[in-house]
């Protein structure tokens, strides 16, 4: 969906996932049928109020089916200035109402929860690899009990993970967020629920960070609560980032050795090249995000620990060529072993 649709200006290219799987096809994988490596998501209808009950609360779940949805929108998106002006928005060029952003963010958390299923049914063939599935969308890690945050409306890390946990399929879960920005919503979601261990490495500076951790009145800023394990990068010690993600996950290992699942948030907006303003503190190049997203995978493979990926942030025109970079190096060696 291109967010111009919506007359919001933000640089998220709405083909990059399409680039991702044009690469794909037409590269390594073009001697693979189709219907082995790839998956068409329902994703609409798959989740009820019911299930984002499990991580948002019932006052922000009614806002969000009800008239008020729009100004749940404006609020998550940051469209409207304190003046009252406009950011980042230009109503006029709008072709769909604001609402259709939560069918939306309903249908990502579909993928996501999805997503997470494949990778337990794959690993549960035992095909002579762990379980494995990648979604080309997902990462709304932003979102919080009571509101949407940083063009999150809903928490689909949180809301899936709970849902396989409901359906019996998962119990003990990793969550490994690589996201430029600190997995605020999610560390605040399952603050206190040690069936959900959650690493966050990211900018040690500038958003969500970048407001006090309590207010004038004492309040206290939510996106302060602390994920398990959190890394916070400096600004201009990127050759430290892959070293201190492999000590932060062998951390996660020792506070919860053997999860059914590990939930990737394979953010990309570290990129050197990412256009979202509020990244320039972290530069990594294409050869470092390939071995970050290598020493996380063969980290999991090791363990025999079965791994959900979803794609998180990204943007501008380069953003695809990091995820299609890293799928054309795991997938031949998967669909040859007899994976789907």
């Amino acid at each position: 969906m291109n967010m111009l649709d919506f007359g919001i200006l933000i640089p998220i290219r709405y083909d990059k996932h399409e680039m991702v799987y044009r690469a794909l096809k037409e590269g390594v994988l073009r001697d693979f049928e189709e219907r082995r490596w790839l998956r068409r998501p329902k994703c609409f209808g798959l989740i009820t109020r019911e299930d984002l009950l499990r991580a948002h609360s019932p006052e922000y779940v009614g806002r969000l089916y009800s008239p008020e949805v729009d100004q749940e929108v404006i609020l998550t998106y940051e469209l409207v200035n304190p003046d009252g002006s406009y950011n980042r928005w230009d109503p006029a060029r709008a072709t769909r109402p604001l609402g259709d952003l939560f069918e939306r963010a309903l249908a990502t958390v579909g993928q996501t929860w999805e997503c997470g299923v494949t990778a337990l049914e794959d690993h549960a063939a035992g095909r002579g690899l762990p379980g494995f599935a990648y979604s080309l969308g997902g990462g709304m890690h932003h979102a919080m009990r009571d509101t949407g945050e940083g063009f999150c409306l809903i928490n689909d890390v949180v809301i899936s993970l709970r849902r396989l946990q409901a359906e019996g399929r998962a119990a003990a879960l990793w969550v490994v967020d690589m996201d430029a920005h600190k997995g605020d919503g999610t560390a605040a979601l399952t603050r206190g629920d040690d069936s959900i261990r959650t690493l966050s490495i990211h900018m040690d500076r500038g958003w969500p960070l970048d407001a006090p951790e309590y207010d004038a009145k004492g309040a206290y800023n939510l996106s302060y609560t602390p994920s398990d394990i959190d890394i916070g990068i400096p600004e201009g010690e990127d050759a430290s980032y892959v070293p201190r993600l492999r000590e932060g996950i062998l951390e996660l290992e020792r506070l919860c050795p053997k999860p059914d699942m590990a939930l990737v948030v394979g953010g990309v907006d570290p990129y050197e090249k990412d256009e979202l303003a509020s990244t320039k503190p972290l530069r990594l190049t294409k050869q470092m995000l390939f071995e970050r997203d290598m020493m996380v995978y063969n980290f999991l493979q090791e363990r025999n620990i079965p791994a959900a990926w979803i794609t998180a942030g990204g943007y501008g025109p380069h953003s695809w060529e990091i995820y299609a970079n890293f799928l054309s190096t795991v997938m031949p060696e998967r669909l040859r072993a007899g994976g789907e």
